[in-house]
């Protein structure tokens, strides 16, 4: 399948993220959100100016978007602004908004900005997305003030019923686990199906670092660490107490788990109802990380000298019933190919979201994408981490160098070409994007 190609075509020229370290336990524990979103922003315009040769400028960037999901308002908009300023996109030429469509933040981020772009609003911008599941933990939220007994207001509709009473929109506030449950149960999903999923989401996550897949797509994170230490004066026989501060570079995902296997993973308990089959292994990891995708028109990347990685074709949204969410992509990718006019055979790789093996497992049964080579290549959210307003941008930033690492291997016309992102949303959503890589392109 050949697309057709036009200066105007929305472009990425740069896709890069943080490492992806466990919430609370990890790497970046310590670190705001707004750190983690300066770090990756400081590395991709440190990228542009490398590939530009000295055409481009941060004055270039005129917007931001960046997804995010759990952060209270001190933490929000002001937080992050004040990091794309520190990072050097400069106050007076760029602006910045926060988008929050749950797990598809920081993809609809990425749309946000290259509809912005086709709209002849601005002609570069930055979808992004950031979370520190450390500082904000899912735990913390709390319970959104509604007039569930509908005492506040009359409607004009005699169909209308107290929100207690709608099934559906009370299903919005199940938690996302039970979801998962739901999900195996409705789908007859056994829990050694589940477990296996997730063994092989390590594995492969484990073999692709081992091979460094990722370092092409990581910003290294550098943490100053600063330890105190006795000196004792032997003349006085006296000792004080010094400091001294180092610097450790965090440069990998250290969510993974190599040894991880079936058998393990088998007994753990289920974690949201007693017989469930979902458990903390088959889930996604809480995690802290950012990622930034930088677009523009073909034409004003060609201008600028900078490679194009890839070509922004398409992106939907679907909703799908809550107490089953889970189901999203399998809504959601049929409807991006018929948007764009591909089938999923002319899909190379697809990169679906492991919020649960629950959904990913029946999402990839319903659309016969049983081929473990082609989906989650170098493992999915079980292993390396959801955090959840950064997991769509960081999504971009992995599948589009494997897409060029597979170029010459493809069925489709010699050379790996389409890739597929989506993810299921909370609270009854999906979400699809279709990326093309150019047969001459290079990373």
């Amino acid at each position: 399948m050949t697309l057709s190609s036009s200066d105007n075509d929305i472009v990425i020229v740069s896709a890069l993220r943080t490492p992806l370290c466990r919430a609370r336990k990890g790497a970046l524990a310590h670190l705001p959100a707004a750190t983690l979103l300066q770090t990756v922003l400081e590395g991709t315009l440190e990228q542009l100016q490398q590939r530009s040769h000295g055409h481009f400028s941060p004055t270039d960037i005129q917007d931001i978007c960046v997804g995010t999901v759990l952060p209270p308002p001190k933490d929000g908009a002001g937080a992050l602004r004040m990091a794309q300023i520190a990072a050097g996109l400069p106050a007076e030429t760029c602006a910045l908004s926060l988008t929050n469509r749950q797990c598809a933040s920081g993809l609809q981020a990425c749309a946000t900005i290259a509809n912005r772009i086709r709209a002849g609003e601005i002609t570069m911008g930055i979808g992004a997305g950031v979370e520190s599941m450390s500082q904000h933990p899912m735990n913390r939220m709390k319970a959104p003030e509604l007039d569930y007994a509908g005492r506040l207001t009359a409607s004009s509709s005699s169909q209308t019923v107290p929100l207690a009473q709608n099934s559906s929109a009370m299903d919005c506030l199940l938690p996302m686990g039970v979801t998962s449950d739901n999900v195996a149960k409705e789908y007859q999903l056994k829990r050694h199906e589940l477990d296996e999923f997730a063994a092989a989401s390590h594995q492969k996550a484990a073999a692709a670092q081992r091979a460094g897949k990722f370092r092409s797509e990581i910003v290294p994170v550098h943490l100053k660490v600063t330890a105190a230490a006795d000196q004792a004066n032997k003349k006085d026989n006296t000792s004080a107490t010094t400091t001294a501060t180092t610097t450790t570079i965090v440069s990998d995902d250290d969510g993974i788990r190599p040894q991880t296997t079936p058998q393990i993973l088998s007994k753990l308990r289920p974690v949201f109802s007693p017989h469930g089959p979902t458990t903390a292994g088959n889930s996604s990891q809480t995690t802290d990380g950012a990622a930034a995708v930088v677009l523009t028109t073909r034409a004003q990347a060609q201008r600028r000298g900078f490679p194009i990685l890839g070509i922004w074709r398409g992106y939907v949204t679907v909703g799908v019933p809550p107490r089953l969410m889970g189901m999203g992509p399998a809504l959601a990718i049929p409807h991006v190919l018929r948007h764009v006019g591909l089938t999923t055979d002319d899909i190379d790789v697809y990169e679906i979201n492991e919020a649960f093996a629950s959904q990913a497992v029946w999402c990839c049964r319903e659309l016969q994408l049983d081929d473990g080579r082609r989906v989650n290549p170098n493992g999915g959210a079980i292993a390396l981490g959801h955090p959840l307003g950064c997991t769509g941008a960081r999504l971009v930033a992995s599948i589009l160098p494997e897409l060029h690492r597979r170029q010459g291997s493809s069925k489709n016309g010699g050379g790996a070409r389409f890739g597929v992102i989506s993810m299921c949303v909370g609270t009854g959503m999906g979400a699809a994007a279709v990326v093309e890589v150019e047969p001459h392109s290079k990373l």
